[in-house]
């Protein structure tokens, strides 16, 4: 008997199947030929779908797979979407927007390099992808206190700023806790509360 080499190529099925992929992969990867207005919408429709896993805790498993492909165009737009709303109408209002904007990297930054320090599996540059986008529950929070709630008593602001830390801090707390190892989850999560609630108090002030 002698060996006979199959060339899958030849093979009607595996043509017809390769047929079906190839112009699909190669469309998905090629996008240098593609408008930027169809660039700006794809990518303004990923931001979107990764606050929403933010916004849903049911989510968290899907959203956990998408933020591994870390972006930071979404951090960026909330970070100053709340310097803006919170220097809005305030009476040193570039102060605050320096501030918040500052206090929004440079404390992602700390809170990323601690979770390392602490063994923490997860990169740098999607540990502040991920704290980025969390900032979605308080940049609402924010904005609802500014537009709706800035003539109310302090009390009503409170809890509404109470809300937003508290489900930035829960949304957050599931991605980062999960890279470091049970007995070091405080030593992670302590500092992200006090980087979240900082933020939160400049929603009262």
């Amino acid at each position: 008997m002698t060996d006979q080499k199959i060339n899958l190529g030849d093979v009607p099925e595996y043509k017809q199947e390769a047929s079906k992929e190839m112009p699909s992969l190669s469309a998905e990867l090629n996008t240098l030929d593609e408008p930027i207005s169809t660039t700006i919408i794809r990518d303004l429709k990923e931001i979107g779908y990764k606050m929403k896993c933010v916004m849903v805790p049911a989510l968290r498993e899907e959203a956990s797979k998408r933020l591994k492909d870390w972006d930071l165009w979404g951090p960026l737009l909330l970070c100053l979407a709340l310097s803006i709303i919170l220097a809005w109408n305030h009476s040193d209002g570039s102060m605050v927007f320096q501030i918040v904007f500052i206090v929004v990297w440079l404390g992602s930054a700390i809170v990323t390099v601690n979770g390392q320090l602490l063994g923490g599996s997860i990169s740098f540059f999607q540990s502040v992808c991920v704290l980025g986008y969390c900032l979605c529950p308080l940049t609402i929070s924010a904005l609802i206190v500014k537009l709706f709630l800035s003539s109310l008593h302090v009390l009503i602001q409170f809890l509404v700023a109470l809300l937003g830390f508290g489900w930035s801090t829960y949304s957050s707390y599931g991605f980062i806790s999960d890279m470091v190892q049970a007995d070091r989850k405080a030593l992670a999560v302590y500092p992200l509360c006090l980087f979240y609630l900082f933020l939160a108090l400049f929603i009262i002030l």
